[in-house]
């Protein structure tokens, strides 16, 4: 015999450890192994990694500072006198700008996005758990809302306490946590009926405990996959104030400035326009990809 043949106990071991693995491995295991598989979700994971490492540290690596005006480099293209993708018309290195404005449209992005978890999960967890009047009313606040136009909501903050960074993290912030509270409440009203959630009840804790730490961490699921496609909706409304002047104020710059600049200066230096373009896309389409492979990893029915 050229091979061993094991004894049927030794594979009923064998059998056994397989299962106790396989029983041994929770569902959060589960679906980090289905989102590293999603080919498109590593792609995106990985172009976002080098992007933030490239926001975070490449400006201190490039010889040129984002503001820094030189005359003598008025329009020049790429790789030309130094400058990796050309300057702009006050011979500004686009490289030093391009890493700047992805810098601070990431940032706006994150910190708009935490402001809008904090709110829509504490609103709509209390709206979905509660119930009854203390719902109507809170989610009739939110219909009102929802009712304002988004970008004149927060053109009229803007307009009404000026414009600076820390008020556009807030103001966008302010009006994307009304999605992020329907689909708490939607999830929330789901789990209330849920057996953990009546054994808690039976045991005496209250709808703040309940809430903290039976309702909130279960809805981790759908709040991670929405957070992922929030940020790309933030830059957009961030860009998008920059581009009417609204937002990020010079010098210093946001992709929204680098693109409105670009499109002006279109016809005589066209790199300052592509190049800060091709970033945003790649920025969008990286979270859009991270968001769709966390949406399958998590509820592999949907796909």
């Amino acid at each position: 015999m050229m091979g061993s043949v094991l004894a049927p106990g030794s594979r009923r071991g064998v059998e056994a450890m397989e299962g106790a693995a396989v029983r041994g491995r929770s569902l959060w295991d589960d679906a980090r192994r289905r989102l590293f598989r999603h080919r498109a979700a590593v792609a995106g994971m990985i172009a976002l990694s080098v992007l933030v490492l490239a926001a975070v540290f490449g400006p201190g690596l490039i010889p040129f500072s984002y503001d820094e005006i030189n005359k003598a480099d008025t329009w020049v293209g790429p790789l030309q006198h130094g400058h990796l993708l050309g300057a702009d018309a006050l011979g500004r290195d686009l490289l030093a700008r391009l890493l700047t404005g992805l810098r601070v449209s990431l940032a706006i992005g994150l910190v708009a996005t935490l402001v809008s978890l904090l709110i829509g999960v504490a609103w709509g967890a209390v709206a979905g758990y509660v119930g009854g009047r203390l719902d109507e009313v809170m989610m009739r606040m939110v219909d009102v809302l929802y009712s304002l136009p988004f970008i004149f909501f927060v053109i009229l903050l803007m307009v009404a306490f000026g414009s600076n960074i820390l008020l556009i993290f807030v103001a966008i912030g302010a009006v994307e946590w009304l999605t992020m509270s329907r689909i708490v409440r939607g999830q929330t009203l789901a789990l209330k009926q849920k057996e953990f959630v009546e054994a808690a009840r039976a045991a005496g804790l209250g709808r703040g405990a309940i809430i903290a730490r039976h309702i909130v961490p279960n809805l981790l699921g759908p709040v991670v996959v929405y957070v992922t496609l929030t940020i790309p909706a933030v830059i957009l409304a961030e860009s998008f104030l920059s581009f009417l002047g609204l937002g990020v104020q010079p010098p210093m710059a946001s992709l929204g400035t680098l693109i409105a600049g670009g499109a002006q200066d279109m016809e005589l230096a066209p790199w300052l326009l592509v190049f800060p373009s091709l970033t945003m896309v790649v920025t969008l389409m990286s979270f859009n990809f991270i968001g769709d492979g966390l949406r399958d990893a998590i509820d592999p029915k949907d796909r």
